[in-house]
């Protein structure tokens, strides 16, 4: 089952958009939903909301959970654990906050979702062409 769903984002990943590209993408969306939340915290429909915005964001950790720990994950080892211990980070505090919201301890979660999502798109960016000596 896991492996038809792997084969249908790889294939879907390479016309659409690149692994990292979706990625990014994913992790500014769970920023922004958070946000949402954090932003309206009086809001009646903010506790369904934030409810739903951290299990996003607890399942886009989870799958990067599981392709960091992959022998096919092509990161060097220093990154994959760093990366690892992040998200032991998100996890902890997503169930903390599921049980405990403060507008607080979701900033944190949005902080760390755009903070990856930003290195992972300016992994995305061409590289300035050197100026050609003479020109």
């Amino acid at each position: 089952m896991f492996a038809s769903a792997r084969r249908a984002y790889d294939s879907g990943s390479k016309t659409t958009a690149s692994g990292r590209e979706l990625e990014a993408r994913a992790l500014y969306k769970a920023a922004r939903l958070l946000e949402e939340c954090r932003l309206a915290w009086d809001a009646a429909d903010r506790p369904q909301r934030l409810d739903d915005a951290l299990r996003y964001n607890l399942k886009l950790w989870t799958f990067f959970q599981g392709e960091l720990a992959s022998p096919q994950c092509e990161l060097p080892r220093e990154i994959r654990i760093n990366l690892l211990r992040i998200s032991q980070f998100v996890d902890k505090r997503s169930f903390t906050m599921l049980a405990t919201p403060t507008p607080e301890g979701v900033k944190a979660l949005i902080d760390i979702d755009r903070h990856i999502a930003s290195g992972l798109s300016a992994q995305l960016e061409p590289t300035p062409a050197a100026p050609v000596a003479g020109a």
